[in-house]
């Protein structure tokens, strides 16, 4: 039996991006969202050079590879990452989750209409049944005396519109990088491009008079908090995405990779102490049998 491998790598992206989700909430708030992915930018971005640099993998870096990679990277990385951090900062960890989870669908319907990559009937089966478990999983979780995590910032409006624009920006993202990663590009060289690409163009946002004002006091836990959703989000997390993208559908991938929401579910509970209700295992439980149709097809 062959081993699942791609399928595994976006799983363990799913697992990165739980983590990130659950201790980035306090960060964001503080730095807001543009600075806080900004800073994380820049630092991953250094961690990625010292590893390409050490490895040796530049080959396969043409001008074309490079353009679309850094394209995809503004797009995935600095719209997708900097809306779903702000949807995060207004409408927790959960509620995020639960938006940023439809870039699934919209990567699969995208992958077919552009790319013509072809689903069985069990595979959409599986990924529309993996997208609901994933909804009814975060919507089922219990709403009276909610947790600072599970809190409410501003308006409901525009944290809903944050997620869909991150879920749409992460699915074109993943879209536009997956040919590039199916030619068999090193996932570090190209997680260096795209992370890179995007840390620039914030970087030059953030030298206009129109960038969001960078707060004036930041405690060494915020920098620390920021240090660590870097790593395990955008240096690990992104790296396994981009691997998972060599060797299979960009709409399984991301249904795989968006199963984050029920991921987070028991971290919330030990985090929070609030035990997750019997509608979110009901929704866990649709997840693993989508999960199960998608490795099994």
């Amino acid at each position: 039996m062959t081993v699942p491998i791609h399928e595994l790598a976006a799983l363990a992206t799913a697992t990165c991006w739980a983590t990130t989700g659950l201790i980035a909430a306090d960060a964001v708030r503080a730095l807001g969202a543009f600075h806080f992915n900004l800073w994380r930018q820049g630092f991953v971005t250094l961690v990625l050079l010292a590893v390409v640099a050490a490895t040796g993998a530049w080959a396969g870096l043409d001008p074309w590879t490079l353009a679309v990679l850094a394209l995809s990277g503004v797009i995935g990385i600095l719209l997708g990452d900097t809306f779903n951090f702000a949807a995060v900062g207004r409408l927790g960890p959960r509620r995020a989750g639960a938006i940023f989870a439809l870039n699934a669908p919209m990567a699969a319907v995208l992958g077919w209409a552009l790319l013509g990559e072809a689903l069985s009937l069990q595979a959409a089966t599986g990924i529309a049944l993996t997208a609901a478990g994933v909804a009814v999983a975060i919507l089922g979780r219990p709403r009276a005396n909610a947790h600072r995590l599970e809190s409410l910032t501003g308006t409901l409006l525009p944290g809903l519109a944050c997620g869909l624009l991150a879920a749409l920006g992460q699915a074109a993202g993943s879209l536009i990088a997956r040919p590039v990663m199916e030619a068999g590009l090193d996932p570090w060289l190209a997680s260096l491009v795209r992370v890179g690409a995007s840390g620039l163009a914030m970087g030059m946002v953030a030298a206009t008079p129109w960038a969001p004002r960078r707060p004036a006091q930041v405690s060494g836990l915020v920098v620390a908090l920021t240090a660590a959703t870097a790593l395990i989000g955008l240096f690990l997390g992104m790296t396994l995405f981009l691997f998972a993208l060599q060797g299979s559908e960009t709409g399984i991938i991301a249904t795989l990779s968006a199963t984050s929401p029920v991921i987070i579910l028991p971290l919330l509970w030990l985090r929070t102490g609030q035990r997750p209700t019997a509608t979110s295992w009901l929704g866990a439980a649709m997840a693993v049998a989508g999960l199960a149709l998608i490795f099994t097809r």
